[in-house]
């Protein structure tokens, strides 16, 4: 049976709490590698386990992915009254309660799938801003069978290159981020595979190709990239790089760049084959299939094996596609993010400068439509092994050698950033804890937490008074500190601070020149004399969705109605359908 983790409950529960208090079309993120078929599965049982009339679509846009999603949810629930629509996998089985279909095979045919409650979209972020696509089309056509119909997105990557965050716009099918969990912190916790980048030597030039549609113009830039002499010797650092490495990607600037690259691979000795987005079905198969099983050991490929693809052993991505798009960079260097057997970390071999274009994974910025672009940071490489490190590292993440202290005049540096930010990131002290009103011109007011660690303040913001994702944080906050109801204003929360618990420790990153606090302890912290009280326990479990025993969120479905702030929210997630 497989068992949710920590913030795949926490994501479910998320849902819940959204519909609860608001209308509209909310988005979950969780990484590459993350589980999001595994919520969307478990999601899907508790409330068929709960209203089991309700009908549930979870549509996609590949093959790969129907499969996949269709496959954790009967590993999750084996009874599952689950069925598939896809011409590519040759099923059509329109009348399931739950349907895991393909979006090119489902798009015409709304009134054949009827009435639909919930429709999950897996890998939201390809649904185009325009009305006039097919997804729109196909979700306007069942709104008008079903009114109340509810529609959530599920992504890595909530931004688009042509329209910016997939929840702002007039024109967004999203309206709120409902969950977010980030790169780094899945792989501190130990759920994801680090990632580390060391420089190559070799770099592709795009200083002559154009754009259009916000990303380099596809011909153009095969053309500038595609030179056999560059070629030579990328392919020769990757095998340099990769010699203790098993299973490599090669992310190529168009098809005949890739055929040179797998031939380059070929002519030194090294299995490669290639995929496009052509190769036919059995064949992209057969090939994947081998390349798993380490009979082929590396794949070059040019708009393929971005989604939908999973390979847990593969260990070195050799990014040779230059592009503007923050999330087809994320989506490429995620491929290397899953665990597997034997395997400590994936190497990323940027030699398209899309770590210096984007920044680290986990702090990647999408530029909006029509702004500036955001220039490169400044790094430096470690002279001992060739990572990639932020300028202000005093040591390597990778073998450990401490840079000298600088001196008043730095010269400037490399401009490529590390694939993962530094590892500044660590649990801080809290000696006390300032609340203050934080007021901002244009926005509603925030309280501003200081947390007093030895000589330095470390400050979070919590928007009581804001919506969306925003406000959900701000709830979470409240719950783990008070049994006090939720405030409204901020003034109200600073006359209740006096009863706030206080972490014992933060978890604080550097994000650029500032940090931010991702997490906190409570463990050896001072609770008001009220929460002293047996009910006030009990009250402050129940309020943060956990079980008094032991502090986990309890399974979707079979939480005692009425329970929580969660299970109280879940009479209204399927538009009141009992």
């Amino acid at each position: 049976m497989l068992k949710l983790r920590p913030y795949q409950q926490e994501a479910i529960d998320a849902i819940y709490a959204y519909f609860g208090k608001h209308t509209g079309n909310p988005l979950i993120v969780i990484p590459t590698a993350g589980g999001k078929s595994l919520v969307m599965a478990a999601f899907s049982e508790g409330v068929l386990k709960t209203w089991p009339d309700q009908r549930i679509l979870i549509v996609t846009h590949v093959r790969e992915l129907i499969a996949q999603n269709h496959a954790e949810m009967l590993g999750l629930w084996p009874e599952a009254p689950a069925g598939v629509y896809s011409a590519g996998l040759g099923r059509r089985e329109a009348d399931a309660r739950i349907l895991f279909a393909g979006i090119q095979s489902v798009h015409r045919k709304a009134v054949e799938i009827g009435h639909c409650d919930l429709v999950l979209i897996d890998e939201a972020h390809l649904i185009p801003v325009s009305s006039a696509t097919m997804y729109r089309r196909f979700i306007d056509e069942l709104m008008a069978i079903n009114p109340k119909l509810k529609v959530i997105g599920f992504t890595a990557t909530p931004y688009r290159l042509d329209s910016g965050m997939l929840h702002e716009g007039d024109a967004a099918l999203f309206t709120d981020l409902a969950f977010e969990v980030s790169v780094r912190e899945l792989i501190d916790r130990g759920y994801l595979c680090p990632l580390v980048s060391k420089q190559p030597k070799t770099r592709l030039d795009v200083g002559g190709v154009g754009s259009r549609g916000g990303e380099f113009i596809a011909s153009e830039l095969q053309a500038a990239v595609d030179k056999e002499a560059i070629t030579r010797a990328a392919v020769s650092e990757v095998i340099a790089y990769g010699a203790e490495r098993k299973s490599w990607l090669a992310f190529c600037s168009g098809v005949e760049h890739a055929r040179h690259v797998a031939e380059e691979f070929r002519g030194r000795g090294i299995t490669c084959s290639t995929i496009f987005g052509d190769t036919p079905k059995d064949e992209r198969d057969k090939i994947i299939a081998a390349f798993k099983r380490g009979e082929i050991r590396a794949l070059a490929s040019m708009g393929v094996l971005t989604t939908g693809f999973n390979a847990p052993g593969v260990d070195l991505i050799a990014m040779l596609r230059p592009t503007k798009s923050a999330g087809l960079y994320v989506q490429m260097a995620g491929r290397g993010t899953r665990l597997a057997p034997g395997k400590a970390n994936c190497l990323v071999l940027d030699f398209a400068g899309n770590v210096s274009r984007h920044g680290p994974i986990d702090l990647v910025e999408p530029r909006r439509p029509g702004g500036a672009g955001g220039g490169e940071a400044p790094t430096k490489v470690c002279p001992e092994c060739e990572s990639i490190l932020p300028i202000a590292a005093s040591e390597c993440s990778d073998c450990g050698y401490e840079f000298p202290a600088p001196e008043v005049k730095i010269a400037p540096t490399a401009s490529t950033l590390a694939i993962l930010s530094g590892k500044r990131d660590r649990w801080v002290e809290v000696s006390s804890v300032t609340y203050r009103k934080h007021v901002k011109e244009g926005s509603p007011p925030s309280l501003r937490a200081e947390y007093h660690c030895g000589f330095v303040i470390h400050k979070e913001w919590v928007c009581f008074e804001h919506q969306g994702y925003a406000r959900l944080k701000a709830e979470g906050w409240w719950e783990r500190r008070s049994v006090a109801p939720f405030p409204r204003t901020v003034d109200e929360a600073l006359n209740a601070s006096g009863g706030l618990l206080r972490p014992s420790h933060i978890f604080v990153r550097s994000n650029g020149k500032f940090t931010e606090i991702s997490k906190h302890r409570f463990e050896a912290c001072t609770p008001p004399m009220s929460a002293f009280a047996p009910s006030a326990i009990a009250s402050r479990a129940t309020m943060a969705g956990s079980t008094p025993t032991t502090g986990l969120p309890t399974p979707a479905g079979t939480r005692p109605a009425g329970g929580s702030a969660v299970a109280s929210a879940r009479t209204s997630v399927t538009g009141g359908k009992a």
